[in-house]
Parts: structure tokens; C-alpha cells; sequence
């Protein structure tokens, strides 16, 4: 899919990372959002959080990284548990507010980082778009190969009409018609609109094309009415961020030597290799990874190679020996990613404004299209 930009499309907004910048990097107004933030979570106005008043923050965290919700999927979970632990640093029952804003801000420089090398572009589609494909001359063509590939597995008008509006999406203007608001208050009423053909033989190409443009011509109408805004965001994990940290000497001593302080140790300083798959979720901002967990195409990759490396025996090892395997790990990743790049598209419709971090970010999963080169 061609990357969609705000000159593409109308009313568009690029959330760049760089309102959360701003605003961990004004003290005064840091202190008075920590404030609020700390205030919101102390229920019982100890002044301090326990693990449970931390848990709607690690659920934030959580969504704005476009991770399951916790408890749905293993292999996320994990993430959420690294999360509390590096407000608790693994041990206090309680967190006091210079703590919890030490944190905060570490999580939020990296959301801004991730926004700064892959913004999110917000749209409102209000059937503009929808109209202008409707009118451009690769309607015809695309909705006649959109006939072709749905016509021996449907029978009704509308049957037609659902699986059709499947194949479009926010490049055609059309927001993701799996998303509970649009399909009700978009989709739905145009469908209960649209002409019931019960048909004692099956449609033709020619009437799909007919009634097709009917149907998306109220579409565009719906969206006029009730505007949709949809989050959108695409991503091509390649292996060229990772090159880039490994040919840094610089951050990548940096990146290692963070990721070993916060593993834990037995008595003779050394970790367990079974918590090599956190540390390179530790390292994930810096190699331009997704946390394990929110991409399974990712994850597999990940998965081959701790096979391939040998990572996954419960064996101990020292600094050095882990600063060997973690570099063995990234490189074996990027080698991965160049032979086969990960693709992902996702579109997910808000309703409130994204603009500032005190609701963090939408998660990025109601409607995502990932897909794998070849």
C-alpha cells in the first residue's frame, strides 16, 4: 500500500512524538501532568501507588503500544509484568510520585521516538475521498476485480455489498467497515438501504457494478453526515533500524549495558538466558522492533531465531557472554527482515483527540492489514 500522507488526504493530522516531547521536556508542565496522572490513580491518597492503583497506567502503556489487553494473549503478558517491574523495580510494594514520574517520562520519550520514526496520521473521512474514487477511471477496473474474487462465495445484493466494501480501504476513503461505530452507524443503515434482490439467478458483473456505485454513493453520504476518524499507520520492519543501532558503537554499548542493569541477577552477577527475550524487548526502541507479542509475523521471526542462536536453554552468563548473544540475536534479525520485510498497515477509528498524552495513544489493532514480502 502507497504511504498515505496529509497531502492525500483531506483533513489529515501527523502525530509526530513531538507534543509528547514538548511536553516531557517542560518541567513545569510535566510536574502539573504528573500531578494530575498521580492524583487519578492514588485512590486511597496514601501518596503513594500500590501495584494495584499502577495497574490502569501498565494498561495504558500496554494499548498505546498496540498490545493485547492483558490476560488475552501469553505472549504479550509478559510485557505488561516488565512494565509494573520497572515502576517497582521489581520488589517495592510501593511507589512514591518522583518514582512514578522518573518512569513515566522514560515511557514517554520512547512513545515519542517510536512517533518520530513512524508517525501516525490521523484522517477524517467524510466521503470526499469515497466520491473521488467513485468518479476516477480505476473505479470500474477495481470493482470488477473485486466481482471476481467474491462472486462464487456470495448470494444476496447485500451479501455482495458487505464482502465488496471488505477490499477498500482508507485509501479509497473508506473507513475499516469492521470497526463497531462505523459499521452501525455507517455501514448498517446503508445495507438496510440497499435493494433487496433476493435473485432466483445469480448477479451479474454488470449489476454489481450498478448497484456497487449506489451503495457507495450513500456510503459518502452516511460519512458526511457522521464523519469518521480513523488513526492510521504504516510500518515496514525491514532490518535497517537495527543496522543502524549495531553500526553505533556508541548506542548500542548504551542500549546493552541499560538492558543488562535491569535483568535480574543470581548472587555471582550473572542472568538467566531465559530473560533474553525481555532484554530484547528492552532493546525494541532502540533496534526499531515492535514489543514481542503485538506482531505475530515478528514474533515468529524472533522465535526462529533464539532456535537458531541457541537462546533458550536456562543456562547463566556473564555481562560479557550477554552482550555477545544479544548482538548474535540483532544480527541474525536483520539477516531475517532483508530476506523477507514485514509490512504492517493498521486503521483504527478514535473518538477523542489524540493530541495530547494524557489518554496516550489508540491501540492500532482494530483494523490492521499486515503482510509479508515474498
Amino acid at each position: 500500500m502507497a504511504s498515505i500522507t496529509p497531502k492525500s488526504k483531506s483533513g489529515a493530522q501527523v502525530l509526530d512524538g513531538s507534543d509528547i516531547r514538548d511536553l516531557v521536556e517542560n518541567e513545569e508542565v510535566f510536574s502539573s501532568f504528573v500531578d494530575h496522572k498521580f492524583q487519578q490513580l492514588d485512590r486511597d491518597c496514601d501518596g503513594n501507588l500500590s501495584v494495584r492503583e499502577l495497574q490502569p497506567a501498565v494498561a495504558d502503556i500496554g494499548a498505546a503500544l498496540g498490545l493485547p489487553a492483558q490476560g488475552s494473549s501469553p505472549d504479550s503478558d509478559h510485557f505488561y509484568t516488565e512494565v509494573l517491574n520497572e515502576f517497582t523495580h521489581g520488589k517495592q510494594e510501593k511507589v512514591s510520585k518522583i518514582e512514578f514520574k522518573e518512569v513515566l517520562s522514560d515511557f514517554l520519550l520512547g512513545m515519542a521516538a517510536g512517533l518520530k520514526r513512524d508517525p501516525i496520521v490521523i484522517l477524517r473521512i467524510d466521503g470526499e475521498d469515497l466520491l473521488e474514487f467513485l468518479d476516477s477511471p480505476t473505479f470500474q477496473p477495481d470493482a470488477t476485480a473485486i466481482f471476481s474474487q467474491i462472486e462464487s462465495t456470495v448470494g444476496s445484493l447485500q451479501d455482495y455489498m458487505t464482502k465488496a466494501l471488505e477490499q477498500l480501504t482508507v485509501e479509497h476513503g473508506m473507513p475499516p467497515p469492521s470497526d463497531p461505530w462505523v459499521f452501525n452507524n455507517i455501514v448498517k443503515p446503508t445495507l438496510e438501504s440497499c435493494s433487496t434482490h433476493q435473485q432466483e439467478q445469480p448477479i451479474s458483473q454488470e449489476m454489481f457494478l450498478e448497484e456497487f456505485s449506489k451503495f457507495l454513493k450513500n456510503i459518502a453520504q452516511h460519512l458526511k453526515e457522521e464523519p469518521a476518524i480513523v488513526a492510521h499507520t504504516e510500518n515496514t520492519f525491514d532490518g535497517s533500524s537495527i543496522k543502524k543501532l549495531l553500526s553505533n558503537k556508541f548506542e548500542l554499548e548504551k542500549a546493552l549495558d541499560t538492558t543488562w542493569k535491569d535483568m535480574p541477577k543470581d548472587r555471582e552477577g550473572k542472568a538467566s538466558k531465559v530473560y533474553l527475550r525481555v532484554a530484547l524487548d528492552g532493546m525494541s526502541p532502540a533496534a526499531g522492533l515492535p514489543p514481542y507479542g503485538a506482531l505475530e509475523q515478528m514474533d515468529k521471526v524472533v522465535n526462529e531465531v533464539f532456535k537458531m542462536v541457541n537462546a533458550e536453554d536456562s543456562s547463566v552468563v556473564a555481562q560479557d557472554e550477554f552482550k555477545k548473544i544479544m548482538m548474535e540475536i540483532l544480527g541474525s534479525i536483520v539477516l531475517q527482515l532483508e530476506g523477507n520485510p514485514i509490512s504492517i498497515s493498521s486503521n483504527s477509528v478514535v473518538h477523542e483527540p489524540l493530541s495530547s498524552p494524557s489518554v496516550l495513544l489508540p491501540p492500532m489493532s482494530s483494523s490492521s492489514q499486515p503482510s509479508q514480502s515474498e
